[in-house]
């Protein structure tokens, strides 16, 4: 399925679950070589397009190797008529582990892998969260996420599905025309992964925001800043949970979970140490709040217990062995255990940064950035320097050197190596389909910084 959110996708998806057949959501940001690799990867037998897509295979040789077809053609439409006449087709039986989508990674840390999911993995979670948000047939399901991504299906179709809810379908996503879709089609909830809130929050706000029929809002990786602004402007409840794509670690909010944290860690997740293997120690901070064992207490979460749900990359074992080494799921992502049992994320494996012989963590640095009301997103990375790195902070906002050198001087969590080497003000963030910032092409470019640190006097000043 070469092709953005229209009814054909949704149709399919039913029709793939019914047959036993596996539908492959490709992304419509890949070009040339690179969707080659992702249709060939996953054995694709024909190519979905539609006039908004079609044109993402040119340049390239798939369609002398497989069927491609436009689901507006006439082509399609009489294979459509053709198949309708089948009645006495038999269905075929279905098992909950039976494969039903491959979807692929974002691909924020290396070439993306398609991850297996089978009908089990979409239909437990549509039913546990059509439940937990107590939806039902009068309830409206905005999605507007890209739905050959993990996000669309498992917190957003699967959900309408479970609870038979109607679904208002939105081609691409719109900041812009989020609360008119909402109160045109009458939503009630709608899905996000990534930044999304923080796009609608740019918005311009009007007086009635919150007069909607929208009331649950669910998804994950937003600011615990957007989350509180979202749900307060627009009159809803935000619910922030953790998880991917592969399903091996999930963690939930609890109504007492601290603004910035993940959630309760909940056996059998577990934060360990990247070296050892060991559980991580709990973080320990000083009066200010800085976390001052972070090298002992943040390392990356995993489920000690096995795979979740996770059913492996199709066609890359490698990967797949390393996801899983040592009979734990490995998430890829770090974070670090307070005193009560909340988990903190600290970013990818990939965002640690070297300062001074110490290891430090990007999440934390973010989150601190982020709690500035005029910062409206924030990208923290490493450069390399003479000797180790250089924290770079990438920012999308409206700040000036001396404002920026007063708050994060007022941040008494934020340690003295945390501190950004160099200020970058920009006006969009590289990112994938599914809003999340690709760091690895912001320390790929040439550094030109807006603001440079002035160690001696810890302030910002232009280079």
């Amino acid at each position: 399925m070469l092709l953005d959110n229209v009814p054909e996708f949704s149709l399919l998806l039913c029709a793939a679950a019914l047959d036993g057949l596996v539908l492959v959501g490709l992304n419509t940001t890949r070009r040339g070589a690179a969707l080659t690799r992702d249709i060939v990867t996953a054995d694709c037998g024909v190519v979905l397009t539609s006039p908004e897509t079609a044109h993402l295979l040119s340049g390239t040789e798939i369609a002398s190797s497989i069927p491609v077809i436009d689901v507006t053609s006439d082509q399609w439409h009489q294979r459509l008529r053709f198949a309708a006449k089948r009645r006495d087709r038999p269905r075929p039986t279905i098992t909950p582990e039976q494969l039903l989508m491959l979807i692929f990674t974002s691909g924020t840390s290396g070439e993306p892998k398609a991850v297996c999911c089978d009908h089990r993995k979409f239909a437990a979670a549509g039913v546990m969260l059509s439940q937990r948000f107590d939806l039902g047939t009068d309830d409206v399901v905005y999605l507007s996420m890209p739905m050959f991504h993990s996000n669309a299906i498992i917190a957003g179709w699967s959900v309408a599905v479970a609870a038979g809810a109607s679904i208002a379908l939105r081609r691409t996503f719109s900041a812009s025309g989020f609360i008119a879709d909402v109160r045109r089609y009458g939503v009630t909830y709608a899905n996000y992964v990534g930044k999304p809130l923080s796009y609608v929050l740019a918005t311009p706000c009007e007086p009635d925001d919150a007069d909607t029929t929208l009331r649950i809002v669910y998804g994950n990786e937003a600011s615990a800043r957007d989350i509180v602004a979202f749900a307060e402007r627009f009159g809803v409840t935000v619910v922030d949970g953790f998880g991917s794509t592969e399903g091996g670690v999930a963690i939930t909010r609890t109504p007492d979970t601290p603004p910035e944290a993940l959630g309760p860690l909940v056996e059998p997740n577990a934060v360990v140490d990247l070296e050892t293997g060991d559980r991580c120690p709990p973080a320990v901070f000083d009066r200010e709040g800085t976390l001052i064992n972070a090298s002992e207490a943040i390392g990356e979460i995993v489920n000690a217990a096995g795979a979740g749900l996770f059913t492996g990359y199709y066609r890359n074992p490698d990967a797949e062995a390393e996801r899983m080494r040592g009979g734990r799921y490995h998430s890829g992502d770090l974070g670090y255990v307070d005193a009560a049992g909340y988990v903190y994320f600290a970013g990818r494996l990939g965002d640690w940064v070297r300062v001074d012989g110490e290891n430090l963590a990007t999440g934390p640095i973010e989150r601190i950035l982020l709690r500035h009301d005029r910062i409206r997103l924030a990208a923290v990375y490493g450069v390399g320097a003479e000797v180790g790195d250089e924290i770079v902070a990438s920012l999308i906002g409206d700040v000036d050197a001396d404002e920026l050198t007063r708050f994060l001087t007022a941040q008494t969590d934020l340690g003295p190596k945390q501190w950004p080497t160099h200020i970058c003000l920009v006006e969009e963030l590289p990112r994938t389909a599914t809003f999340k910032v690709l760091k690895r092409e912001l320390a790929g470019k040439a550094l030109d910084p807006t603001w440079s640190l002035d160690r001696a006097t810890r302030s910002y000043r232009t280079p």
